[in-house]
């Protein structure tokens, strides 16, 4: 008879293999600086949340007050006196109408796209009865008509919408008053090219009203482009979508925690 066979050793129950070991609870600092990033966390994104919300209930009542004023009838301009309380909150698209004498051969072309195709603005400053001096965007000619002779603006007064000044120049690209090329209605930029005293200038130019009545070749008003971009309410819940994932994240961790622990009670009643 052969040998008998060798016994396989048998494992005590309190043996176990490093893959089957339980995994160690975290530290109380790491819990700790957990805690803590988590909060910051959960606490910046409501913030930035609740931000958007008022942000979205000020540009509504922005719109509301910006229709209103489109759709109202025209006022006289605000003159000299009112120039300096003139800001984008409070007059921007108001409707006005001007009354005075144009001031010939000072037209300045500003590039413009629009919905007939890319041109220039005609801006042609209007002296008014009190001796201020307002510059108007009379409306569009096409780029081939930038040396063509245009016809005489037709006799004030007029009516628009009163916009505030586009200082600087385009996207990318400078105002460059010596070399005659605009890409923004730069008030005061445009005065001083032009020659006309900066303290009788408005702090505002003015989108002159379609015409029914004007010469072909006369620039197109009425071209005004009013939009709002009001993505607000999409920022809110982004924000406060991630601040719910903080917290669905804590949640994790702290069951995670509560496993750990009690694998780790369980394997010290099994090496008792």
């Amino acid at each position: 008879m052969g040998p008998p066979p060798l016994a396989h050793p048998v494992a005590s129950p309190s043996s176990s293999s490093p893959a089957s070991s339980p995994r160690p609870r975290r530290s109380t600092t790491g819990l700790v600086c957990l805690a803590l990033i988590g909060l910051l966390l959960f606490s910046v994104f409501c913030a930035l949340g609740t931000w958007q919300v008022h942000r979205r209930a000020w540009k509504l009542d922005l719109i509301a007050r910006v229709d209103q004023r489109v759709h109202a009838a025209p006022t006289p301009a605000p003159g000299p006196a009112d120039w300096p309380r003139i800001s984008a909150d409070g007059d921007e698209y108001r409707r006005v109408r001007l009354d005075g004498a144009w001031l010939d051969g000072k037209d300045t072309l500003v590039q413009a796209v629009t919905d007939l195709g890319s041109g220039y603005w005609v801006l042609t400053p209007l002296r008014l009865a009190d001796g201020g001096i307002v510059l108007v965007n009379r409306g569009y000619i096409p780029a081939d008509q930038r040396q063509a002779a245009r016809p005489a603006p037709a006799a004030p007064p007029v009516t628009g919408l009163l916009r505030i000044t586009e200082t600087g120049g385009g996207f990318l690209r400078k105002n460059d008053p010596a070399a005659d090329r605009w890409f923004s209605r730069d008030v005061a930029a445009i005065a001083a090219a032009r020659g006309l005293p900066a303290g009788q200038v408005a702090p505002y130019f003015v989108d002159a009203d379609a015409d029914a009545h004007a010469a072909p070749a006369a620039p197109v008003g009425g071209l005004t482009v009013i939009q709002f971009h009001n993505s607000h309410l999409v920022y809110a819940i982004t924000w406060y979508g991630l601040a719910l994932m903080v917290v669905i994240a804590a949640f994790y961790v702290a069951r995670d925690e509560r496993r750990r622990g009690a694998s780790a009670d369980a394997a010290g009643g099994l090496e008792r």
